[in-house]
């Protein structure tokens, strides 16, 4: 099992930064892939960015690179993402996720069909 919990949402205006944390405890070595996922009202959820844990190698979706970085803290067991540049489209709850599964790298984790753990989600509110 492995618990997660977000924090560091909240509303900011348009062109600023934020940075969410994601705290992970229980079997956190047995995670192979952590990912950001958000979800914007009456849209599907999206994958943002992906880490494959064992060498932080990481993927990030078209639309987004240039302005997110996915990192990890091993020692503290936390999991980050750094935002800047933030539109208001970027509004949206985001949620950290973590598998077990085995991926290789960071791409596999971005595509990876499902996450089996999720945390409660932190709201992002980006305003113009």
């Amino acid at each position: 099992q492995v618990q997660l919990g977000e924090s560091g949402g909240g509303s900011v205006q348009a062109g600023g930064s934020l940075r969410l944390s994601c705290a992970a405890s229980g079997y956190t070595y047995t995670a192979d892939c952590m990912a950001w996922f958000r979800q914007a009202p009456g849209k599907e959820r999206e994958v943002v960015a992906a880490i494959y844990t064992r060498d932080a190698d990481t993927h990030y979706a078209r639309s987004l690179k240039g302005r997110v970085t996915i990192s990890q803290d091993n020692a503290q067991a936390t999991l980050y993402l750094q935002m800047k540049r933030l539109e208001p489209d970027d509004t949206a709850m985001y949620y950290c996720a973590a598998d077990t599964k085995p991926a290789y790298s960071g791409s596999g984790c971005f595509y990876l069909s499902e996450y089996r753990y999720w945390g409660q989600g932190t709201q992002v509110t980006v305003s113009t």
